[in-house]
């Protein structure tokens, strides 16, 4: 059972109240449990590569009409450790094309852009390849999200319809050397006809403070 004493230093710490002269335990102890709900565990990172290009211009419109591959929303919010939203997030993202190769003189499927006031993001892009070298297993997407007061991240995005994972990422994940966490591997909602097949992908991203 937690103590007055105990409820007030836990609700300061989680930044939810100020200290006042006279509070109410158990209005506490609800604040507490309300913001204890809202924290979050951080976006696992995940290695630069080779392939990032600095400058990226603003853009969230990667792909170009007639591209092929499998056209592919990327969306999702950004949020820090405290459960806070984050509006004014810089989020840039890389990735290869549909055959598995990276733009080194341009900027084709790189894009960057800054969350909403709802601290949401969204780009538009293809499925990526697969590396034709094999010197990388799975599809992805690089992420670099940067926020003022938070820790930079660095991390990528995977795809649990990729094949590698034959239909269990869960138990699969390890036959890419670099994905440490299958928290990383979003699951992949798939619309339209089969002509016409559109991607989408959720991927919530969470800061640390600094």
């Amino acid at each position: 059972m937690l103590t007055r004493r105990d409820i007030l230093q836990k609700c300061v710490a989680l930044g939810s109240v100020a200290i006042a002269p006279h509070f109410c335990p158990e209005a506490m102890l609800a604040v507490f449990q309300e913001r204890e709900k809202q924290v979050r565990k951080p976006t696992p990172p995940d290695v630069l590569g080779p392939f990032y290009k600095r400058l990226t211009p603003m853009n969230n419109m990667l792909r170009a009409p007639g591209d092929p591959g499998v056209p592919l929303t990327l969306s999702g919010q950004v949020f820090n450790t405290r459960g806070d939203i984050l509006p004014d997030a810089i989020i840039e993202i890389w990735q290869a094309n549909h055959q598995g190769y990276y733009d080194l003189d341009g900027y084709r499927y790189r894009g960057k852009l800054q969350t909403d006031n709802s601290g949401a993001y969204g780009f538009e892009s293809v499925i990526p390849g697969h590396y034709p070298d094999k010197s990388r297993i799975c599809q992805h997407t690089h992420y670099l999200v940067i926020a003022p007061g938070h820790k930079t991240l660095v991390t990528q995005l995977y795809f649990a319809t990729d094949p590698v994972f034959e239909g269990d990422p869960a138990k699969n994940y390890s036959r890419d050397p670099l994905i440490e966490s299958p928290e990383l591997i979003r699951p992949v909602m798939l619309t339209g006809d089969p002509n016409e097949v559109h991607a989408k992908v959720q991927f919530e991203l969470c800061l640390e403070l600094l």
